[in-house]
């Protein structure tokens, strides 16, 4: 009735409780049938007395199978074939002895149903013929001889208790079938927001490393000048070591507040107010200018209002790209281009690499400003440009996106 699943995977708890289910549902549905069995068994022992049968040896016997019979319904859904049947032959015995009785018993309207219920194939479709020919037998053993009256009463007694048990089959295999679809919804969704989940991840992982990444390196480069300017000036001379400092303090409190900006961004998404834009890159350029790279800053075309998106992640990317000279630049000179342009805006950052020849290279700084721009449907690209002498980073994305 019931097939075994395999459970080895399964904690011991939950292997327990779904046995417990089961088992649950086994002596549940073997309670039911047990009733089944007694009502019809009840029904059709008291009909048949009521007839009031002569006394007999055939009234012992045929009483002997109408409890046979119905105890049988019973029996496991395997033997639903051989049930109906038996009660396909007993119909027309009773019909026999006791003339003028109905064409069914209740058992037999169960038997067909479970018959129905049960079975596929020729097993269901010889038992559906053994019913309807028991009952037919006993409509005629009756007397009754009208074609239509035949076709109704065989159609009533057999052929609609075995529909009915097909219908119920049919039903719970569609009912089972949506379950499954959406069970699987259910892990199509629990995956796709897995996936998501791990994307936001790596946004706010490049997030990270754009801000902390650019405000450190600020700070390596004005810890060693300031070592540097210790050890080639007087002591009393302390002008330049207290400049380096003072950068590092600037620096270091400019990545608080790019972290509490990240911070805003994860609480309050793109309504958060705190995000950076195009309009500070003027105060980005002059924090990295007092570590001694000279910027230039040129802006083509009127500068206008930009959607959030590609705001925000101008001001990202303006970062990175100031990172990579600071690490990977000579450290004198960088040019920064900002293009305005009509359906598109671009930042193109380009200075000199340094004198060992480490370029930035395909590094996670590159690879997020690359995913940045394809986030918003835009571009980048990085290279060395003037015979390799010069690194150039450029990122253009379409007005269109974030907004």
């Amino acid at each position: 009735m019931f097939s075994s699943t395999h459970e080895g995977e399964r904690p011991p708890i939950r292997q327990w409780l779904a046995r417990a289910g089961v088992h649950g549902a086994e002596r549940s549905l073997a309670r039911q049938s047990v009733l089944v069995g007694v009502v019809c068994l009840v029904i059709d022992v008291v009909s048949f007395l009521a007839r009031g049968p002569a006394p007999g040896p055939w009234n012992v016997v045929l009483l002997a199978g109408i409890v046979v019979a119905d105890a049988a319904l019973v029996s496991s859904p395997k033997f639903s074939g051989w049930v109906a049947v038996g009660h396909a032959l007993l119909v027309p015995a009773l019909a026999l002895v006791l003339p003028g009785r109905s064409a069914s018993t209740a058992g037999q309207l169960v038997g067909a149903y479970r018959a129905g219920a049960w079975l596929r194939g020729l097993p269901a479709s010889a038992a559906l013929v053994a019913l309807c020919g028991g009952v037919l037998c006993s409509l005629l053993v009756s007397g009754l001889t009208a074609p239509a009256s035949l076709v109704t009463l065989v159609s009533a007694n057999a052929l609609l208790p075995w529909l009915v048990g097909r219908y119920t089959t049919a039903r719970k295999a569609h009912v089972d079938e949506l379950r499954h679809q959406r069970e699987a919804a259910l892990r199509d969704a629990r995956a796709e927001v897995a996936a998501a989940v791990v994307k936001e991840r790596e946004t706010i992982a490049i997030d990270l490393h754009d801000v902390i990444s650019h405000h450190v390196s600020a700070i390596g480069v004005h810890a060693t000048a300031a070592r540097l300017n210790l050890a080639a000036v007087p002591v009393a001379d302390g002008g330049s070591v207290r400049t380096s400092l003072t950068a590092v303090e600037t620096s270091s409190q400019a990545a608080m507040v790019d972290l509490r900006r990240l911070l805003s961004l994860l609480h309050e998404g793109d309504d958060s107010p705190e995000q950076p834009g195009a309009a500070m890159l003027p105060d980005l350029f002059e924090g990295v200018r007092s570590s001694g790279l000279q910027v230039t800053y040129v802006v083509y075309n009127t500068p206008h209002p930009l959607p959030r998106a590609v705001d925000t992640t101008l001001y990202r990317v303006a970062q990175e790209m100031m990172t990579n000279a600071l690490r990977h630049g000579d450290g004198k000179a960088a040019r920064v281009e900002l293009d305005y342009g009509g359906d598109h805006v671009g930042l193109t950052t380009r200075n000199r690499i340094a004198a060992s020849g480490d370029s930035p290279g395909l590094g996670v700084g590159l690879e997020g400003m690359r995913t940045r721009a394809d986030a918003l449907g835009g571009a980048a690209s990085f290279g060395t440009v003037g015979d390799g002498h010069y690194w150039e980073s450029s990122v253009t994305m379409p007005l269109g996106s974030g907004s």
